[in-house]
């Protein structure tokens, strides 16, 4: 019951910083994005009135300078807000299109208005295809990556769903080029601004989920005591909060270096926050138990997402991988430490 008292008053310090912004979003997407209205979300693939809320709050520019008409902040500033979008399940591409208006602000193009997903098409015998884009199924453009350009293309028709139970995410394929107002394409690609988006939403997911099973232990009563009490489920909330900060310290790392993010930090980012959904989502089930599988209870909005997170924008294989890549090459400093040193500094 401590525990679980510390932990909510270190998140309500958290959600307070950067100027009260990200304690005014959490309030608004408390009701903008309630559990029911991500349930709905899911059931109709529309999230046309959530979208018009949190479009007139004005957040979708935080990233947008000031002389742009945005709010000016820098990537580090917004990552709290970035956190929230996980910890309410928000059911829309909102990060994804804050960081697409900001890229579009940089290069002097109109963003399209509306949800905006990123896309990372790769070239097959038919044309073009992208698997599984987040949010994709209820996004109204894409702003894809052929690795040459990106350019924002309207979704149409051509969504199509994954066929897994609330999945948001979609399918694409196009037998032509794509066609649309074009930008640069950022050295690192869309790959490591998707990355990261998904890096801080694990990060906000998480916190929510280890408050959530530490409230949980502490009420559920067996043979007359509460669950929390038994040392080995301790044994397990103790790892959840080991995963949880990490990932809520790597995503920070992520956002700290500016935007666009570096490859070597958003590879940083989503390779120990992919590594950790999987053991939030698991510790979590265990420790709920048979209630925590049923559809009714919210423990599955956020594990679902975990687990969607976890492999969207390359999993933390494929990003060990590149980390590996990046280390070993002769460019690289002495140690793996020297290394961290400047490119996280």
């Amino acid at each position: 019951r401590n525990f679980a008292r510390d932990h909510r008053a270190r998140v309500g310090v958290a959600l307070m910083s950067v100027d009260g912004l990200s304690d005014a979003f959490a309030k608004l997407l408390s009701e903008a994005s309630s559990p029911a209205v991500v349930r709905a979300v899911e059931e109709s693939r529309d999230c046309s009135a959530l979208w018009s809320e949190i479009e007139a709050s004005g957040f979708l520019d935080a990233l947008v300078p000031e002389a742009s008409g945005g709010a000016g902040l820098s990537l580090a500033e917004v990552h709290p807000i970035l956190q929230l979008l996980g910890r309410f399940t928000v059911p829309a591409p909102v990060g994804e299109t804050i960081m697409a208006r900001a890229l579009a602000a940089a290069a002097g193009v109109p963003c399209p208005v509306g949800p905006v997903a990123l896309a990372i098409p790769v070239q097959v015998d038919d044309g073009w295809r992208a698997a599984a884009v987040t949010h994709g199924a209820v996004a109204d453009y894409l702003l894809v990556d052929d690795g040459g350009q990106i350019c924002f293309v309207p979704v149409d028709d051509k969504a199509q769903g994954t066929g897994i139970y609330g999945c948001l995410a979609a399918d694409f394929h196009w037998s032509a080029g794509f066609s649309g107002p074009t930008l640069p394409r950022p050295s690192s690609g869309l790959r490591a601004i998707g990355a990261l988006v998904r890096a801080t939403a694990i990060s906000g997911a998480g916190d929510a989920l280890l408050e959530r099973t530490v409230d949980y232990a502490g009420t559920r009563v067996q043979f007359g005591k509460p669950i929390a009490s038994q040392q080995a489920v301790q044994q397990q909330l103790a790892v959840m909060a080991e995963q949880v900060v990490m990932a809520r310290i790597a995503s920070q790392i992520g956002c700290a270096q500016g935007f666009p993010p570096p490859h070597f930090a958003a590879a940083t980012a989503k390779q120990v926050t992919s590594a950790a959904a999987d053991q939030i989502a698991r510790i979590a089930h265990a420790v709920h138990g048979a209630i925590g599988m049923t559809a009714e209870y919210d423990l599955q909005l956020y594990t679902r997402r975990l687990q969607a997170w976890r492999m969207a924008d390359g999993s933390e294989t494929y990003w060990a991988q590149q980390l590996g890549e990046k280390l070993s090459t002769p460019q690289a400093e002495a140690t793996i430490v020297d290394h961290v040193r400047t490119a996280l500094s």
